[in-house]
């Protein structure tokens, strides 16, 4: 099982791995695991000082098919426990000072009275570490979270949810003077623990963290999940009081790479492009489609407003103001048993669907009768 976060690894990594053995970029993480741990953190055995490998302490496994086998999806990225109360974090090792924005940007909103502020959806910084042996280098701790997407959304009301919290979220940055700028899929996340029974891995999102069976998740109706903002390595503080011009910025940052302002090469403003990028990660990943991510039935009610967020012209686009409020008055059209439908891909087959309508409807009716919400 070739960890793809790890980018090209020597042969060698792969034949250590047999071994019982890390990957060369995992090393770093069982040199400061002592550290951590007087930090207050603990990383799974994997990269404990003493660990020996599950599969050559018994040889009837295999790694891939063992807990400890799990190796990291990205070399700057960690997760660990919580010591004083057992809550699951994530830790990203930062270069500085090329990364000292990022830092800023996450202390800024993690401080209060910002935290605490229910329309804040930025994922709040719960510590800071200086790595003791390493200039310039730092260790930031947040809340682990995982893919929006996983597990899959059930209702049209759980899609409405997601929306207006990633609206909120993102207009909350903007009347607090910072942009994203870099507002592409993989950069909004979701609290999922209250999703599971039993946290899920880390990396193997399938499989219990203990590995001793399936993580079988809930619904977000039963269960409403909170969505954050990750990665604030490109975004900035602006002076919305001073004119236009002094919040230019030369095109070309973030992962979109379809921003209109970016194929025309002239400074633009970094607000409206927040806007674009996240109409578009809506019109991709619901309504259009986009590579292996598959267009979705019944959010033709979303067409209008992505259009208009989507705009060639930057200056045609709503702030993020404006499309709170349009999706507000959108929200409250939605009837309850709109919101209750099923999210369907817009390429099931009529059979397929029959049967899931089927299923589908059963549980809500019952849901309906536990007067819960069609909303999370």
């Amino acid at each position: 099982m070739e960890n793809a976060g790890m980018g090209i690894l020597p042969d060698s990594d792969f034949t250590n791995m047999e071994r019982g053995e890390l990957f060369s970029l995992e090393v770093f993480w069982r040199d400061h695991q002592p550290w951590l741990k007087s930090c207050g953190y603990l990383l799974r055995p994997r990269y404990q000082p003493d660990w020996v490998a599950s599969w050559i302490k018994d040889t009837s496994k295999e790694w891939p098919n063992c807990e400890d086998g799990e190796s990291l999806l990205y070399p700057d990225l960690n997760d660990a426990i919580r010591v004083s109360d057992g809550s699951l974090v994530m830790i990203k090792r930062l270069q500085l000072p090329h990364f000292r924005g990022e830092v800023e940007a996450g202390r800024f909103f993690s401080t209060e009275p910002l935290a605490s502020d229910p329309r804040n959806h930025c994922i709040p910084f719960l510590d800071v570490l200086e790595i003791p042996d390493q200039d310039n280098a730092v260790l930031i701790v947040m809340p682990l979270l995982q893919d929006f997407g996983i597990p899959p959304f059930e209702t049209i009301g759980e899609v409405v949810d997601f929306f207006g919290q990633i609206f909120e979220g993102l207009y909350f940055m903007h009347i607090n003077k910072v942009a994203h700028r870099d507002c592409k899929f993989n950069n909004v996340m979701m609290d999922a623990t209250k999703l599971y029974p039993s946290p899920p891995h880390p990396i193997n999102l399938k499989k219990r963290r203990d590995y001793t069976g399936p993580a079988t998740p809930t619904t977000r109706t039963l269960k409403p999940v909170k969505y954050y903002f990750i990665d604030f390595g490109l975004s900035r503080r602006y002076d919305l009081a001073a004119p236009l011009e002094s919040r230019l910025e030369e095109p070309g940052w973030g992962g979109d790479d379809t921003v209109p302002e970016f194929t025309k090469g002239t400074p633009c403003d970094p607000f409206p492009v927040d806007v674009y990028c996240l109409g578009n990660l809506i019109r991709r990943h619901f309504l259009k489609g986009f590579h292996h991510i598959k267009a979705k039935r019944g959010l033709r009610f979303m067409d209008p407003l992505i259009a208009d967020m989507t705009r060639e012209d930057p200056k045609d686009r709503p702030t993020m103001e404006q499309v709170v409020k349009r999706f507000e008055e959108i929200r409250g059209q939605l009837s309850g048993w709109k919101l209750r439908s099923r999210l369907v891909d817009a390429d099931e087959s009529p059979i397929s669907g029959v049967f899931r309508s089927v299923v589908h409807w059963t549980k809500q009716v019952g849901l309906i009768g536990q007067r819960v919400q069609p909303i999370p």
